[in-house]
């Protein structure tokens, strides 16, 4: 069948990238005055390449670490279906048929007719009919067998100690909101202009309330060039800071707010009540720009590309990744600071390359 191939295609294409990274992981982990090359008698340590390269080897980890995922979640369906047509006494294929082809239902020709209609084809409705159907039947079976995998994996126990890469990331004197003992640590690098930092702002905020006491979350500035206003809305939450009032200051930005231009920047420090002089005079005078810079400088380094960037516990996940993927990897950091196998909610396929501010002019700059 064209699923196992593709099975078998990724699963090969993620343990040979999962191997080569594996190697680099566990020698910068393990043994980080190995020697990896030699120019003219300097010995090139693997410390020295995770430190002057880490731009470059973070984000192939990364790339490995997604194709990784999807070949564990093709196969832990495999396995799924497996193990549910064996109590069945049935073949997979038998189990298919009866439980998503046989109850996926044509569309009727109305349906037929609107999805011609939406296509704006020049072709007359009964030359493209056929196509139209083969290829709304697929969707359906595609999303009926995917709601079934998902209904046996909600039944069954999966433990998933897949991990994506770590990195090191000095917190510096980043604002932070949680126990300063919290088991996990969730450092956050984003833009207030990116909508999808916006997006996951109350997903954040959901985490630490289901983790109450076990989660703590450190903002990082990486306000993206594409942005004209994200530069100066870091400093001008930088000066709220400066008044203790960091987190109220970032709450506001991030809550549904659009206009952040300079004079509505000053109109928020007044609605919570700051000492407005001192406010507009460390934000008219660039008072914070150079530590925004630092920020920036630290993501660039780390080979951000774009924005949401997360550090949960030092592993990274890239983009608007979604509740279930923070809580996964959440769970595991938590689970290994038990000692105890980590259980994974949902489907391992939540944790893909997802949307994210992404600035081209970023890219080219290392």
């Amino acid at each position: 069948m064209q699923i196992s191939r593709t099975l078998s295609t990724l699963i090969g294409l993620a343990l040979g990238m999962s191997l080569s990274a594996f190697a680099n992981q566990a020698g910068g982990d393990e043994n980080g005055s190995a020697v990896v090359a030699e120019v003219s008698g300097h010995k090139v340590t693997r410390a020295e390449l995770e430190e002057k390269q880490a731009a470059k080897l973070l984000e192939a980890r990364y790339q490995s670490y997604l194709v990784e995922r999807q070949a564990l979640d093709l196969l832990i369906e495999d396995h799924l279906l497996q193990m549910e047509a064996r109590r069945e006494n049935l073949s997979v294929e038998q189990l298919l048929n009866r439980e998503v082809i046989g109850k996926v239902k044509d569309p009727t020709e109305d349906q037929l007719q609107v999805f011609y209609e939406g296509l704006r084809s020049n072709e007359p409705y009964s030359a493209v009919r056929e196509k139209i159907l083969a290829t709304l039947r697929q969707i359906r079976l595609t999303k009926a067998r995917a709601a079934y995998v998902q209904s046996l994996r909600s039944q069954a126990s999966v433990h998933i100690a897949l991990a994506p890469p770590q990195a090191e990331v000095a917190l510096d004197n980043a604002p932070r909101r949680g126990p300063q003992d919290a088991p996990v640590l969730i450092v956050e690098f984003a833009d207030y202009e990116c909508p999808y930092c916006q997006r996951i702002y109350p997903e954040l905020k959901k985490l630490q309330e289901e983790f109450a006491g076990k989660v703590a979350v450190a903002f990082k500035d990486f306000p993206l060039p594409t942005h004209p206003h994200a530069r100066k809305v870091a400093e001008a939450a930088r000066c709220a800071a400066e008044q203790g009032r960091f987190w109220e200051f970032h709450d506001l930005l991030f809550d549904g707010r659009q206009k952040l231009d300079l004079p509505q920047l000053k109109e928020y420090a007044r609605v919570l009540k700051l000492d407005a002089a001192r406010f507009d005079q460390c934000l008219d005078a660039g008072k914070q720009a150079a530590s925004v810079q630092k920020d920036f400088a630290q993501g660039q380094h780390l080979g951000l590309t774009g924005t949401p960037s997360f550090f949960i516990n030092g592993h990274f996940l890239s983009g608007a990744v979604g509740y279930g993927t923070l809580r996964e990897i959440v769970e595991q950091q938590l689970a290994a600071s038990r000692q105890q196998p980590p259980v994974a909610t949902g489907s391992a396929r939540s944790v893909q390359q997802a949307d994210r501010c992404y600035s081209r002019t970023l890219k080219g700059l290392w």
